[in-house]
């Protein structure tokens, strides 16, 4: 399965959720097995520059090229492009690309308490 993330900062607060608008209408598009299309929390510690995020799951990168070539995600990008600052994308075979540590190993991790 191919994981596709892009991260979006808009040129203005305000703008923000016109550019979730604009990528909303990624979800018509049928080439994805899960297409997120969400507002980042800004929890994080070392920086919050990222205002949105997509998140897609496809069954492999034919799917993900035909999702690109879609009508829909082109007229996404004439919505979008004017009002974002930053976009960037990355994309990742989760069964060939991902590093997993099993759950059993992950408890290895954790410093003892001695």
């Amino acid at each position: 399965m191919i994981r596709h993330i892009v991260l979006f900062s808009a040129r203005e607060d305000a703008a923000i959720d016109q550019i979730i608008a604009g990528l909303s209408i990624l979800t018509l598009i049928p080439h994805a097995r899960r297409l997120e299309i969400a507002r980042n929390r800004k929890r994080d510690q070392l920086g919050n520059d990222i205002d949105v995020v997509v998140y897609g799951e496809f069954d492999n990168e034919t799917e993900l090229a035909a999702y690109k070539a879609h009508h829909l995600y082109n007229e996404s990008i004439r919505r979008v492009r004017p009002l974002r600052e930053m976009r960037f994308a990355a994309d990742y075979d989760e069964s060939t690309d991902a590093h997993v540590v099993p759950i059993t190993a992950a408890g290895l991790l954790v410093p003892r308490s001695d």
